[in-house]
């Protein structure tokens, strides 16, 4: 009889740690998700910013239309990216073209000097620190996540209920090297 209560005691054992491990693993998983979400958000946004300000551009400066248009296909291209992968590599190319809108911008004096392109401007410089705090803390929830599924012994419990490694939204070119200052 003792040897029957001992083992049903080390299986009750057991499967307390498995469903406490369980949802821990769905716990960070969730905070992935939500993570992400926020930045869905702030990207959002973002994009609903870009027409009204190409908007304003095309007012002052109508004839730069490869840029407008360039901004354009970016943000369509951004609104359609799937995942973090292909969502950095959109979002890179988006800023890129932002860069170019706001040279063109530098070009016309009238445009600087207009209250709602500055307005525009202005929002959009607060939405990119939103960005940068939303894609830092998924990465944290991500970086979380995965030393979660990859440490003993929940990733014995991760690999038998299919939990997957995530991935960092990071904008490729990104990296940092050396940086080279040249005169």
């Amino acid at each position: 009889m003792i040897p029957l209560i001992v083992v049903i005691a080390i299986v009750a054992v057991l499967a307390v740690m498995i469903v406490s491990h369980y949802n821990r693993l769905v716990r960070t998983r969730n905070a992935v998700d939500n993570a992400w979400a926020q930045i869905d958000v702030q990207l959002k946004r973002r994009y609903d910013l870009i027409p009204n300000l190409v908007e304003t551009v095309k007012g002052y400066a109508a004839h730069e239309r490869q840029t407008i248009e360039a901004v354009t296909a970016a943000r369509s291209a951004a609104i359609n990216a799937q995942g973090p992968t292909d969502r950095a590599v959109a979002e890179n190319a988006l800023s890129g073209a932002l860069k170019s809108l706001f040279a063109v911008a530098e070009a016309y004096p009238d445009l600087k000097a207009s209250h709602n392109f500055a307005e525009l401007q202005d929002e959009l410089a607060t939405t990119e620190n939103r960005i940068a705090y939303s894609r830092q803390y998924y990465n944290d929830a991500v970086l979380t996540y995965n030393n979660a599924i990859q440490t003993v012994p929940a990733n014995i419990v991760a690999g038998m209920t299919g939990f997957s490694e995530r991935v960092y939204f990071q904008v490729p070119g990104e990296e940092l090297g050396s940086v080279q200052v040249r005169f």
